[in-house]
């Protein structure tokens, strides 16, 4: 059974969701005693925080048009830069770098000996 409803009655009811959960969390927080009840107070205006974005989003995209700076913000890449020598720092750091490599090579050759018929299956 479809009842065909305008554009304007549903913005109304959407906002009328958004009203009630506010209202909703701000009571149950209001009169909690403990803090789960409180959770579940802010789980409340968190549901009518996101139900007013729902409803806004329209709005707020044709007004700063987000379709040129949204796709902006998906490109953003970090690419880091390497920062000044200080010396004891970048030895440190290659330090790390070569600590890293030989206990990989440690991890390699162990797991070598445990193979069946690798390298160290024979020793000792």
């Amino acid at each position: 059974m479809d009842i065909p409803i305008s554009s304007r009655d549903f913005r109304c009811l959407q906002l009328a969701c958004v009203a009630l959960g506010l209202v909703a969390g701000s009571i149950i927080i209001g009169v909690s005693v403990s803090k789960a009840a409180a959770a579940v107070g802010g789980t409340f205006i968190g549901a009518a925080g996101l139900g007013l974005l729902i409803l806004a989003y329209p709005f707020l995209k044709a007004r700063f048009n987000l379709d040129h700076i949204l796709p902006a913000i998906g490109s953003l890449r970090i690419h880091p830069h390497p920062g000044p020598d200080h010396g004891e720092g970048r030895s440190s750091a290659n330090g790390n770098k070569e600590g890293a490599r030989s206990s990989l090579s440690t991890v390699s050759r162990t797991l070598e000996k445990l193979k069946p018929g690798g390298r160290g299956a024979g020793e000792g």
